[in-house]
């Protein structure tokens, strides 16, 4: 059974919402299942209310994986009420802004946690212009000339702060790479390199018992790999910041709806959470999701800003 839903005024008033029944909160943590929140369902332009892209999977109540973390998502973390010392892993799929940005701040928020344990973080090895995760954490905390220097104990354990263990993963590679694993929660968190043109990218498969949660991050869609590692998830979260008529190099950069339709009914999810929105996708919403429902016949939900959803 569907509902319908409209984004509050501030995130874009009228545009509708399919949602399962009974699995919209606004707080994920009185929920016994796992939990997908959205803590940031925008884009690299800060013209519309809503974060950059970051997701938070809930388990028992407890805000257990990250999955980016760009311009927002550390107010969007607090705002949620997620803790620090719960996150079990982060996961970064690229090192543009928009999805990584807030990392720096999360972990200066860290300090004043309880946390004694490690921390491991995956993402991508380095590629054109852009650095690979060791690298990336060298150059914002390293003592000599990073960034952060001050936070520089995140890189061994030391001053108070945990360690990083960074996992990076081979972005070109056609089979899933398993990032993290704990027997005692019973989750397992996988990652395939996708096409984001020239830009070191990777979707996430998070498996917890059961249930399963998959994660486009940025891609242009021209992966036959990427529809077998989502094949069968509960939920597909994909990103939609062009429209269906985008060319140039957008297109070389993301997936318009048409192709996010074809590749969610390709995949068999049951729901299809649609993020990571511009104005320039925005403007033409109800054309745009026509594109999608004319090929995918699962559930649709539109992300906004904190939403919670079950799987």
């Amino acid at each position: 059974m569907k509902f319908r839903l409209t984004i509050p005024i501030a995130l874009f008033c009228m545009l509708s919402i399919d949602v399962l029944a009974g699995k919209s909160m606004t707080s994920c943590t009185r929920s016994e299942e796992p939990m997908l929140q959205v803590l940031g369902s925008g884009g690299p332009i800060a013209d519309d209310g809503r974060a950059s892209s970051g997701y938070l999977v809930w388990i028992d109540g407890r805000s257990r994986i990250l999955v980016d973390a760009g311009g927002g998502v550390f107010l969007r973390f607090g705002e949620a009420g997620a803790s620090f010392e719960d996150l079990e892993h982060i996961a970064i799929s690229h090192f543009h802004t928009d999805h990584s940005t807030d990392l720096v701040a999360l972990l200066k928020s860290g300090y004043f946690s309880n946390r004694s344990n490690a921390l491991s973080i995956s993402g991508p090895m380095t590629g054109g212009d852009y650095p690979g995760t060791d690298n990336y954490l060298e150059r914002l905390l390293a003592q000599d000339n990073g960034v952060y220097a001050y936070l520089d104990g995140y890189l061994d354990g030391s001053d108070g702060l945990i360690e990083l263990n960074p996992i990076e993963v081979d972005p070109g590679l056609t089979k899933a790479t398993r990032v993290f694993s704990n027997p005692l929660t019973d989750i397992e968190i996988f990652a395939l390199g996708v096409p984001h043109g020239p830009v070191p990218a990777l979707a996430y498969r998070v498996r917890i018992g059961q249930k399963s949660i998959v994660f486009s991050g940025d891609q242009n869609g021209n992966s036959d790999a990427f529809i077998d590692f989502a094949r069968d998830t509960d939920v597909l979260v994909m990103h939609m910041p062009v429209p269906e008529n985008i060319g140039g190099v957008a297109r070389k950069l993301h997936a318009p709806p048409s192709v996010i339709g074809k590749i969610a009914a390709g995949t068999g999810a049951d729901s299809l959470v649609l993020s990571h929105f511009m104005s320039r996708s925005l403007a033409n919403m109800e054309e745009n999701l026509d594109q999608i429902r004319s090929r995918y016949s699962g559930t649709l939900i539109s992300a906004y800003d904190l939403a919670c959803i079950g799987f």
